[in-house]
């Protein structure tokens, strides 16, 4: 076994170190490469998960297949990947004829489960796209399924090991304002982000789960981690008043749309070289319209949200996700008991932002090895004295150099012992997802939701 290997497998065991759950390390036999597939290639499939492992880790790794129901853009993905593997239409058949040591799940949302459980009971190790699942009935069959197979599941957050959130959990680890009480946190779509995901599949809460899951997901892990604890229990509002049946016209899509000088949302998807590529050009196969109309009628999912989150540790969280903002960016506030942690990034007129705010999704998700690095400041305000304004580096690439980060410590330095505990298990990516379930459940039902009604998991006061 090769040493680059022997790294790989130890990342594995280390990767997963948050889960509950039995660990057992994962074992990929003795064969000099790891064999791996991946299903579904779409954009995260084919860039994080695809060409950028065959870019930076064909030492160790290698693909055996991909799948995908888009049979034409199964075949843009190998070629955009530069995998030299063979393709399947069938699952199945691409797991019995290859028997991968790993599999890979970037499919959509409402789709996660059903690979993820595949890939355990067929004795493959899985590594999963966020978020895991987008309900509780299926994230208790996940569970389940982990539980019972002797592989292990790990799921792909980032957001954590970018700078910036390292150093606001250091200085919370460091108890830099004493002893924490609560949290505000507010996360702001802009216009051009925001309104991708109601073009989208993302749109209708039984393929993505509403927003609630598929995007706050990020912030809900940040939170658990940031904190060091588990929600326990949620009471949310939320509703539809901007996208979907609100808008003032519509249209099949974009491109055929009778209003296109008159709406403000109007997007030339065959512009976008990738989009087209990867979408336009093998929509003919399944009928899947990325530059769907925002204001179509079948639109489902809340487009503002509001929760408040109560911790197993007592710390209680104000969180808002807005879906239509003049720009994009976050704010979060720490209360402590001995002062105030402050840290916002990308707010405009907090800072001279050089980016436009049409490219600001775009430089997020791209995986250059030239990163965009600025500092920023986080205020650190203790009682009975002036605040501090600190310093930390900012990247602007790769959802802020956790994308890069995330994948070098599985492949590069597992060796090297995370003080800061950003390796997230299966329990993470539930716990992520349940306060979104939760979330819709308080909508639902108008009033609030007990984590540990919704699965078998009962938060615990700090994470393991």
């Amino acid at each position: 076994m090769t040493t680059s290997r022997r790294k790989f497998l130890t990342s594995i065991s280390m990767l997963t170190a948050t889960t509950a759950l039995p660990l057992h390390a994962f074992s990929f036999g003795t064969k000099k490469k790891l064999k791996v597939a991946l299903v579904g290639t779409g954009i995260r499939g084919t860039t994080f998960w695809g060409k950028r492992l065959v870019d930076e880790y064909t030492d160790i790794l290698e693909f055996v297949g991909l799948s995908d129901i888009n049979p034409s853009r199964l075949e843009y993905g190998k070629k955009f990947i530069g995998a030299k593997c063979p393709t399947f239409v069938d699952f199945d058949e691409m797991m019995k004829t290859t028997d991968p040591d790993l599999l890979i799940v970037t499919t959509k949302d409402s789709t996660h489960h059903e690979f993820i459980i595949k890939g355990l009971e067929m004795g493959c190790d899985v590594l999963t796209e966020k978020p895991l699942t987008i309900d509780e009935t299926k994230c208790q069959a996940i569970l389940e399924a982990e539980k019972k197979s002797s592989k292990n599941l790990i799921v792909g957050f980032n957001y954590r090991w970018s700078p910036y959130a390292t150093e606001i959990k250091k200085l919370l680890k460091d108890k830099s304002i004493g002893k924490l009480v609560s949290v505000d946190f507010h996360w702001y779509l802009n216009t051009y982000h925001g309104a991708s995901y109601f073009r989208r599949w993302h749109g209708e809460m039984n393929s993505g789960g509403s927003l609630w899951v598929h995007k706050a997901t990020h912030h809900f892990d940040l939170l658990n981690w940031w904190i060091n604890s588990e929600p326990s229990e949620v009471f949310a509002y939320g509703d539809l008043e901007f996208y979907g049946s609100n808008g003032p016209f519509r249209g099949k899509n974009c491109r055929s749309c009778d209003h296109k000088s008159e709406c403000n949302f109007y997007w030339d998807i065959t512009k976008d070289k990738r989009s087209k590529e990867l979408y336009v050009d093998h929509e003919h196969e399944d009928g899947y319209l990325r530059d769907n109309c925002l204001f179509r009628e079948n639109i489902d999912i809340y487009d503002k949200m509001s929760a408040q989150i109560k911790y197993a540790n007592k710390v209680v969280v104000n969180y808002s996700l807005t879906t239509y903002s003049p720009f994009e960016g976050w704010r979060v506030s720490f209360n402590g008991t001995e002062g105030r942690l402050e840290a916002w990034l990308d707010i405009p007129y907090n800072e001279n932002i050089k980016i436009d705010q049409a490219e600001m999704h775009t430089r997020e998700m791209e995986q250059t090895k030239e990163m965009e690095v600025d500092k920023q400041p986080i205020i650190l305000h203790n009682l009975w004295k002036d605040h501090e304004t600190l310093s930390v580096n900012v990247e602007r690439n790769g959802h802020g150099g956790g994308d890069g980060r995330l994948q070098d410590k599985i492949f590069k330095t597992p060796e090297i012992e995370d003080e800061f505990g950003r390796g997230a298990g299966i329990r993470d990516g539930a716990m992520s997802i349940l306060i979104g379930i939760a979330a819709r459940r308080s909508i639902e039902q108008g009033k609030a939701i007990k984590i540990a009604n919704l699965t078998e998991l009962t938060p615990k006061v700090k994470r393991s």
